[in-house]
């Protein structure tokens, strides 16, 4: 069953959904048995956090639809704010 991001934003109120957004930097790191991807979107200096269990193609250039929640992440004791992404489509 496919979930339509209208009816997540019902659901979950904090959530926040873009469409047609371009990737401008796509980096994948293997993180024990998942693939952390980073994702840079034009116009936007925040990065776009998700995890997959397998190696994905490069989305830079692309053009696409996320879900996302926004976030923070502390490194070496510094809060850094992120997205982190629900659902992320190639529109």
């Amino acid at each position: 069953m496919k979930t339509e991001p209208e009816e997540l934003l019902k659901k979950h109120p904090q959530l926040v959904h873009s469409d047609a957004v371009k990737v401008t930097s796509h980096v994948q790191r293997e993180q024990g048995e998942w693939f952390l991807n980073t994702v840079m979107i034009e116009g936007c200096e925040v990065p776009f956090k998700y995890k997959r269990r397998k190696k994905y193609k490069s989305l830079r250039g692309q053009r696409v639809n996320l879900t996302y929640y926004p976030g923070t992440q502390t490194v070496a004791g510094l809060a850094f704010e992120i997205m982190q992404v629900v659902r992320i489509r190639i529109a």
